[in-house]
C-alpha cells in the first residue's frame, strides 16, 4: 500500500496510532509499523513478548477512528526459555491469582499455552489467560476453558447487564442493545470507541450465569470526531 493511496484521515489515523505507541511505556515502538486503511490498523513488525504485543494492539484501539485492528506482530524472543519453565510460571501464576478456581491447567508447547478446565464465571476464563499473557517466553495463548455456572438459575440477568452498562462510566449505554438465551449474552448497536466496546463486553461477562458474550457492537466515532483525530498526545 502506497501513501498515494492514503487519505489524509488515514494518515492522521497512522500518525496517531504511532504517537499512542510511542507513548506507551508497555510498548517497544521502535520495531513496530503502522498502516491505516477506512479505519483498519495493521500492525506489523516484532516484539519481545506477547504481553507487548497485545498492548500494541490495546494502544491502536485507543485511537480515534479506528475500527478494526490486525495483529500481525511477531514475538520474538531475547532470552529462548524452555516450555518446562514457562509451565512452572504459569502453575505459580495461576496459583496465586485468588479469582482462579484449581480446575484451571495450563499446557505449554514450544512457548504455545493452552488453557483448559472449566470455571464457573466467565471473567475467570478471562482473568486466567490475562495472568498467562505476562509470563516470560510465552509466544501465544490458547483459552479453551469452559464455563459452566454453578447454582441456581439467575433470573433477570439482562436487566442486571443493562444495568450494569449505565452505571459504567466508561460505557454511554444509550445505543447499545442486550440480549439474554440462555448463558449467552448478545450486546447489539453502536459506540465511539474500542474503550466502550470492550468495556461493554467486560460488564456483561460478570454477570452471574452467563457463559459467554457475542459482541456484535459496532465502533462508529461520531461524525464530529472523525472530522478532528487531532490526538490529545502532543
Amino acid at each position: 500500500m502506497t501513501t498515494a493511496s492514503l487519505t489524509s484521515r488515514d494518515i492522521q489515523t497512522r500518525d496517531d496510532v504511532i504517537r499512542h505507541l510511542e507513548w506507551d511505556p508497555r510498548v517497544d515502538a521502535s520495531a513496530v509499523a503502522v498502516v491505516a486503511k477506512n479505519g483498519t490498523v495493521t500492525l506489523t513488525g516484532f516484539t519481545d513478548s506477547y504481553a507487548g504485543k497485545l498492548a500494541a494492539e490495546r494502544a491502536a484501539k485507543r485511537v480515534r477512528g479506528v475500527r478494526a485492528v490486525a495483529n500481525d506482530i511477531e514475538v520474538r524472543l531475547k532470552l529462548e526459555r524452555t516450555d518446562a519453565d514457562i509451565a512452572e510460571d504459569a502453575v505459580h501464576a495461576l496459583r496465586v491469582r485468588s479469582t482462579i478456581p484449581e480446575t484451571v491447567q495450563a499446557a505449554v508447547h514450544y512457548g504455545h499455552v493452552t488453557l483448559t478446565g472449566h470455571v464457573h464465571w466467565l471473567f475467570q476464563k478471562w482473568d486466567a489467560e490475562e495472568t498467562i499473557r505476562h509470563i516470560r517466553g510465552v509466544r501465544n495463548v490458547a483459552n479453551h476453558i469452559t464455563v459452566a455456572p454453578g447454582g441456581d438459575a439467575v433470573r433477570d440477568v439482562r436487566h442486571r447487564i443493562v444495568k450494569a452498562l449505565h452505571h459504567n462510566a466508561e460505557v454511554d449505554a444509550r445505543h447499545i442493545g442486550v440480549a439474554v438465551s440462555g448463558d449467552t449474552a448478545t450486546l447489539t448497536g453502536t459506540v465511539g470507541t474500542w474503550l466502550e466496546r470492550e468495556s461493554a463486553e467486560r460488564a456483561a461477562a460478570d454477570a452471574p450465569g452467563i457463559c459467554e458474550v457475542v459482541n456484535l457492537i459496532a465502533v462508529e466515532p461520531p461524525a464530529d470526531a472523525l472530522d478532528d483525530l487531532t490526538d490529545e498526545i502532543c
